[in-house]
């Protein structure tokens, strides 16, 4: 894998070193391009970046790492590879879901036992696993190469592999229709379709082209990086230094300058002002849209067009370091008692007394992350975004942290956790606004609706203004690590494209 042959002299600046700028800056650099990223916190990552709180490591926001093949090919359009950078441990239980009877099921990375857990448990349902693997990777083969391109243009939806892929996308279906014709049982179907809520979606309206995403879990494996996910975010960034890249930090960025039509650099909140031939935006869409660029830049996005859009849902964190172990698997889901009223109360932005939630137990894989004796709980609470209202204030957030941590103990086993614990970190649905520039708290960005997909989503070559493109969960295709990574390649391809 060698470094590029022949350099350029077009600069390409990057907002935001996060998942996607990130995969956009070691491929562009590795091409020759001057890459230059600007990140307003002190280190890397975005919401994929560590969470220190004394002597424990946590990741700030996601911990699963699914489909590593994704993270394998940009790595290696880097001229990289991921096994020179990260040791990824493969995790088998893939998860311990809990439901609201107590009952648990704990799917293996091996099929053949998962098959055995679920005849144990849901005598006679398990065929039904084996037709849903079939059938989900006959799916995943037409529709998942369909994600992997651009839709700019309303003729895209011409190509002939979407065209082919069409009636399996099941657009007129949600993921949980998509998955309850092959289990009878509620728990089962629960534990196919919760999944949509990676997207911040409820199972009942998500898509059911998102059926897929349990399918990826089950066929694919899901992953620990051991220092954590936010491992690979740094990683990304060494490899992008190695080729030239400049990752500035703690270098917040207050405007995308233009000259008729064009975005021709970065005004920084420091007043200097970057030359650039195309900008990368990986700031949350709505941040962007409504602070980022100046209006006639943004076209139809103006105030009321963001403001009017379908977010996802937000998330109450907590992150706490304990003393002692917990026995326990490295992914725990508890679900409510009523989950499907849980879910809708989200959707409706109440805050629900009976809250699902999960917790990763990461400590129980990997020691890295506390210390001797000690362990890591990150516990993640679906809850509304912002526009429910909620102000999240201290008294607020204080009375549902009761409720949180008495739902561990009741749940858990962890019986006297709250005399464990030696470090506790909240981020609310606020902190993700005010502090991580998260429109709305919504952390799963813009809802996966059908009106908001492939050339309905914000385009990843901006379609306002021109050597401007788009990464990250806002756009093309979507939320999620591994589809964040892709929209960072695609934007890479289009520049490659169009300024070379």
């Amino acid at each position: 894998m060698s470094v590029p042959v022949t350099r350029t002299d077009k600069t390409i600046a990057i907002v935001g070193a996060g998942p996607g700028g990130l995969t956009a800056a070691m491929i562009l650099a590795r091409r020759g391009y001057r890459v230059r990223v600007f990140e307003k916190d002190v280190q890397v990552g975005g919401r994929n970046a560590a969470l220190r709180a004394g002597d424990f490591t946590f990741d700030t926001g996601p911990t699963f790492l699914m489909v590593p093949q994704i993270l394998d090919e940009v790595f290696e359009l880097a001229g990289a590879r991921v096994q020179d950078h990260l040791e990824l441990r493969r995790l088998d239980p893939l998860y311990r879901l809990q439901f609201g009877d107590r009952s648990e099921f704990l799917p293996s990375a091996d099929h053949d036992e998962t098959v055995r857990r679920i005849d144990a448990l849901f005598p006679g349902e398990g065929a039904g696993y084996r037709r849903y693997l079939d059938h989900e990777r006959r799916k995943i083969d037409a529709v998942f190469p369909c994600l992997r391109v651009p839709y700019d243009k309303p003729w895209h939806y011409l190509r002939l592999r979407l065209l082919k892929a069409l009636p399996k996308l099941d657009l007129n279906k949600s993921v949980y229709d998509c998955v309850a014709q092959f289990f009878r049982h509620e728990h089962l179907r629960i534990s196919f379709t919760f999944q949509a809520k990676y997207l911040g979606m409820s199972p009942w309206e998500c898509p059911g082209t998102f059926s897929i995403l349990s399918a990826f879990e089950h066929l694919f494996g899901i992953y620990h990086p051991i220092g954590g996910l936010f491992r690979i975010s740094e990683s990304m960034a060494d490899v992008a230094r190695g080729h030239g890249a400049e990752i500035h930090t703690a270098s917040p960025v207050r405007r995308v300058l233009s000259r008729n039509g064009r975005a021709t650099g970065l005004e920084l909140a420091s007043g200097e002002r970057v030359d650039a031939d195309a900008v990368v935006l990986g700031a949350d869409f709505g941040y962007a849209m409504t602070q980022l660029l100046d209006a006639p830049d943004r076209g139809r996005f103006t105030d009321e067009n963001v403001r009017q859009r379908e977010y996802s849902c937000s998330t109450f964190m907590l992150y706490l370091g304990i003393d002692g172990g917990w026995d326990a698997a490295h992914h725990n889901i508890f679900f409510s008692d009523d989950y499907r009223s849980y879910v809708r109360d989200i959707g409706t932005g109440r805050l629900s007394r009976d809250p699902s939630f999960y917790v990763q137990n990461a400590s129980v894989t990997d020691p890295t992350l506390a210390p001797t004796g000690s362990s890591t709980l990150y516990v993640l609470v679906p809850v509304p975004n912002n526009t429910s209202g909620m102000a999240w204030n201290a008294d607020e957030t204080a009375a549902f942290r009761e409720t949180v941590l008495s739902k561990l103990e009741s749940r858990t086993g962890l019986h006297g956790l709250c005399g464990r614990i030696r470090e506790e970190r909240i981020i609310t649905p606020r902190d993700w606004e005010s502090r991580a520039n998260v429109y709305h708290g919504a952390v799963f960005n813009l809802a996966h609706t059908i009106n908001q997909m492939l050339y309905f989503r914000p385009h990843n070559k901006f379609s306002e203004l021109d050597r401007c493109y788009l990464v990250g969960g806002g756009t093309h295709p979507g939320s999620g690590l591994p589809t964040i990574y892709e929209s960072g390649r695609i934007a890479a391809d289009l520049i490659l494209r169009d300024i070379h």
